[in-house]
């Protein structure tokens, strides 16, 4: 972690509304797998960042229960993405945003509707235009 996002001022802003404080964030970093040269089997450079939406402070009730039903009690975020740490932890921290925004996500209301008239006509039509093709396939020379 670097001084600025342990400063305890330093926020992560997921929604307008919600924004959880860099100091309730889980780091941990370790060897990224896969092949590599000597550098890359040597540095610590995939990072995992976690969050327990159960204690913060930045939640408000609502948000916590939304967030514990959807996602449980441990939301994790990982980047093995490149070769730089720094650059993990961003990538990191940006996909543990897009968790939390999407569990924070309120789906809209859906209000149900009946189809309109041009929609019913549209349909008629259609089905009409089909049969009169089907009816076209008969063998040759049979008329009905």
């Amino acid at each position: 972690m670097t001084a600025d996002e342990a400063a305890p001022g330093a926020w992560l802003q997921v929604t307008p509304t919600c924004r959880i404080p860099l100091a309730e964030l889980e780091w941990r970093v370790t060897r990224s797998g896969g092949p590599g040269g000597q550098h890359a089997n040597t540095t610590d450079s995939r990072v995992e960042v976690r969050f327990r939406p159960e204690g913060s402070a930045g939640l408000g009730p609502g948000q916590r229960a939304r967030l514990l039903a959807r996602l449980g009690p441990v939301v994790t975020a990982v980047a093995a993405d490149t070769r730089s740490q720094a650059r993990n932890r961003e990538i990191a921290l940006e996909r543990l945003r897009d968790r939390l925004a999407a569990g924070l996500a309120v789906a809209a209301v859906r209000r149900p509707t009946r189809p309109g008239r041009g929609a019913k006509q549209a349909r008629l039509d259609a089905k009409r235009r089909r049969s009169d093709t089907k009816r076209g396939r008969g063998r040759p020379g049979a008329d009905d």
